[in-house]
């Protein structure tokens, strides 16, 4: 008899980033089972003004607790693997990890194996300012898969930043927007980033592998094939 799994989603982060998650496993495992199968999932969905208040406080360690505390509920109510489906909560990952006696589907692994198989050693990374500027994220893909990984200049960080808080987790997709990541985009791939890696879960709402001359490396997308791995195979990045 078939093994069914259950994942555990903490989402809300944003929603309309969680939307694409939901949409995004389920389509896959409903590709690889057929018929009218669908993912079964266990989703906790934050009020995310409550945790980027915290983001801004800098208070990670509350941060953790939050999301920890919602994952272990999941894992109570019977989720067998966890995935936060935000690229920024990720710098709480190890705390969450900790937490629980399931599995954590770091979106890091699923993203650095991708580009560790599409042979990519400097990496270009846009994400939200959290992201590009601390360690957790490089130091993963450096410490993991030996790929080193390039940032924007400040102010070009600080735009990158503000389209997303401002406009994209409010489902408000501009073309102007557009331009400007195409341009950050092309100043990375002029300091020989190899591919880009689309950091920020509502980021590929606005740009994709059209908008730049090297490969995109769409984290949710990855993060969402490995969360469909995970549910019909059992396998972790």
């Amino acid at each position: 008899m078939k093994t069914t799994r259950t994942l555990g989603i903490l989402g809300g982060m944003s929603w309309t980033s969680t939307a694409e998650y939901y949409r995004q496993i389920n389509t896959a495992y409903a590709d690889r089972e057929g018929g009218l199968h669908s993912a079964p999932l266990l989703l906790h969905s934050f009020d995310f003004a409550q945790v980027v208040a915290l983001q801004k406080a800098g208070a990670w360690d509350e941060a953790a607790e939050l999301l920890g505390g919602a994952a272990r509920r999941l894992q109570d109510a019977g989720a067998g693997a966890m995935l936060i489906a935000t690229n920024t909560m990720h710098l709480v990952a190890p705390q969450i990890a900790d937490m629980l006696d399931i599995p954590l589907l770091h979106i890091v692994d699923s993203t650095g194996a991708a580009l560790k198989a599409a042979g990519v050693e400097r990496v270009g990374l846009i994400a939200t300012a959290f992201t590009m500027e601390q360690s957790f994220y490089k130091d993963r893909l450096r410490e993991r898969f030996g790929i080193e990984t390039i940032v924007p200049e400040a102010a070009e960080r600080a735009e990158v930043h503000r389209v997303i808080f401002d406009e994209l987790c409010r489902n408000d997709i501009r073309p102007e927007a557009r331009e400007g990541y195409r341009a950050v985009m092309a100043g990375l791939v002029a300091q020989g980033a190899q591919g880009i890696i689309l950091g920020c879960t509502e980021i590929p709402l606005l740009v994709g592998p059209e908008d730049t001359t090297v490969p995109t490396f769409d984290t949710t997308a990855l993060h969402a094939q490995a969360a469909v791995n995970w549910l019909l195979d059992g396998v972790t990045p």
